[in-house]
């Protein structure tokens, strides 16, 4: 039997050498694209969880100012008519506080579906800790500008007590990045849909 020549055998040697560290290769590639896919996975899952916490961050301070935004309203007594006599109608008083520190913009109550303030004024800045107990200046609604810590009071026409009950006031106004809110006088904060 014919084993060959020496050439073919150290030929055939390092054939085999060579198809040995090829696979080694393969094997170490392979290995390394699995380890790089593993870590770009973990990366991906981390970026995620930071851009949430981002996007969670930025929602608070999108609706930290709105939330500084205070109403207090409450239903003004009875009046007397030119003769004195009693006059069962009543009306809202709402007084709106701006507690951040940036202003807000387009400040108005609409009392029901279709009633705008019937006065509004603006109240004096020494009285802001107790919501203010002095009118100042009269205004226009809506306001165009209420800055912190101002205070405004916007009062409804007189009406009877059932029509009142039936015209809950309703505080609209634009935070200082312009996003339009809504705050009802139930306390719920919500944002308006731009229109």
């Amino acid at each position: 039997m014919d084993t060959g020549d020496l050439a073919t055998w150290v030929g055939s040697g390092f054939a085999a050498i060579a198809a040995a560290a090829t696979l080694w290769t393969l094997k170490s590639q392979r290995d390394q694209i699995g380890e790089q896919r593993a870590f770009i996975g973990e990366q991906s899952a981390t970026l995620a969880l930071e851009r949430e916490s981002l996007r969670a961050a930025a929602e608070d301070r999108r609706w930290a100012q709105a939330r500084q935004v205070r109403m207090r309203h409450h239903k003004s007594g009875s009046t007397t008519d030119a003769e004195g006599n009693p006059v069962r109608d009543d009306q809202w008083v709402v007084t709106v506080m701006n507690a951040s520190d940036a202003p807000v913009h387009a400040v108005e109550v609409r009392f029901g579906t279709a009633y705008l303030a019937d006065e509004v004024f603006e109240l004096a800045p020494t009285a802001a800790h107790n919501w203010g107990a002095e009118l100042g200046d009269r205004l226009m609604s809506p306001v165009h500008l209420l800055g912190p810590g101002r205070i405004v009071r916007f009062c409804s026409q007189r009406w009877p007590a059932a029509t009142v009950h039936n015209n809950r006031p309703v505080l609209y106004f634009a935070d200082d990045a312009s996003a339009r809110w809504m705050l009802d006088s139930y306390g719920k904060l919500e944002e308006v849909p731009p229109q």
